[in-house]
């Protein structure tokens, strides 16, 4: 057996293709023409969202994504716009603290200085 088969296991959501969701869309009953930019299944726990390339589909659920954004930040676009009470909201920079050093020389006065102060 080459490979480790969990190496083969996909854990969440899959990227469709145009011609997969059209066919769904077809068994379904709905109008494939023009191309929705998003369609929402079982009541709306999951949706299909048209790439901007439009070449294929993302998958979203509350949980997770299947588009790129997602893969890198694990928080993207989507899971923001269709699951706003479940999506962690982006991280900013007060909320991670300050990328500079907190340290710092204090001066005979009691005041931070830019380096070492003879006293």
């Amino acid at each position: 057996m080459s490979g480790n088969l969990l190496d083969k296991v996909q854990t969440g959501p899959v990227t469709q293709s145009v011609e997969s969701v059209k066919s769904l869309l077809a068994y379904v009953g709905r109008a494939s023409d023009p191309l929705p930019s998003d369609v929402s299944l079982d009541n709306g726990r999951l949706v299909l969202i048209l790439s901007n390339k439009k070449d294929a589909y993302y998958t979203c659920t509350a949980a997770k994504c299947s588009c790129p954004g997602n893969q890198f930040r694990h928080n993207c676009k989507h899971m923001r716009k269709y699951f706003p009470e479940t999506a962690k909201p982006a991280a900013t920079v007060t909320e991670l603290g300050s990328i500079r050093p907190t340290g710092g020389w204090i001066g005979p006065d009691g005041q931070k200085a830019n380096g070492p102060v003879e006293a």
